[in-house]
């Protein structure tokens, strides 16, 4: 087996996650990117039905791209939360289930379907990674397969860790920040139409609906307490695979707890 290169451990591991950066500010943009153009907003010509209804329906009087300024800034303004779905990445399917802060706290997994996934802790400036052996295998590819081996047998199923104040190393350091990931919640311009009642794993919501050609995208909104974004779904059509992802546990503390144990310090590799 020719002798692996650990020099560019570092930057091979970080690397991945610049890519996965990626993904998840993709994950972002199916809920909060809704710039399509189909016309939004409903109101009953009914004054007495709709004071009847507004205990109830706390949007009766909004339309629905006010509704989704009021979702996006509510969520946008949250400690904490965590993001759970599954989305098409590059034409494959992608997982992500990952609790972030505003502290810079992380923890969760990120799945590229085929090509293997990832377990995140980040605590502040240090992150732990796992990656199995296929993902490792994905982000090497082209390179020597003797490397590659040698990479699966030195890192796969094992935690590693890295600080984030190395320059090819800021990109996760963004990543674990929600202040920088919801970022993309801001100035969202939206023409959605309001649909029905529902609810998001027991939580009260209101649906709403954009459309651009076949594409159709629908948010789901909390009705009581803050009217934070639940759920996001973005159908492309044409057989194609649904993008989904569920909001929850909002401003709840992020347990990042670092792994014991075997722990492979990257930062010690690199010199």
């Amino acid at each position: 087996m020719s002798e692996l290169n650990t020099n560019s451990l570092g930057g091979l591991s970080m690397h991945a996650y610049s890519r996965r950066t990626a993904f998840a500010a993709l994950c972002l943009a199916t809920a909060a990117t809704v710039t399509l153009t189909a016309c939004g907003g409903d109101k009953s010509d009914d004054t007495k039905k709709a004071a009847a209804t507004k205990k109830k329906d706390p949007f009766a009087d909004l339309s629905g791209p006010q509704i989704v300024d009021k979702a996006m800034k509510a969520t946008s303004g949250a400690s904490s939360v965590r993001m759970k779905g599954s989305m098409s990445e590059g034409g494959g399917p992608g997982s992500i289930d990952l609790a972030l802060d505003t502290k810079g706290s992380c923890v969760g997994t990120i799945g590229t379907g085929g090509e293997g996934s990832v377990d995140l802790i980040g605590t502040g400036r240090t992150v732990y990674m796992r990656n199995d052996a296929a993902f490792l295998r994905s982000e090497m590819k082209g390179e020597p397969k003797a490397d590659v081996q040698a990479s699966i047998d030195m890192m796969a199923d094992r935690w590693v860790k890295t600080t984030t104040t190395k320059s090819d190393e800021k990109d996760f350091d963004q990543f674990c920040d929600l202040k920088t990931v919801l970022s993309d919640f801001k100035d969202t311009r939206s023409a959605a139409r309001k649909g029905k009642a529902t609810t998001v794993d027991g939580t009260p919501a209101i649906t709403l609906h954009e459309t651009d050609g076949e594409g159709r995208a629908t948010l789901y909104v909390a009705t009581e307490g803050k009217p934070y974004l639940l759920k996001a779904v973005n159908d492309p059509g044409k057989g194609k695979k649904r993008d989904t992802i569920v909001f929850t546990d909002f401003d709840k503390p992020v347990k990042a707890t670092p792994p014991k144990g075997d722990v492979l310090d990257l930062d010690k590799l690199d010199g």
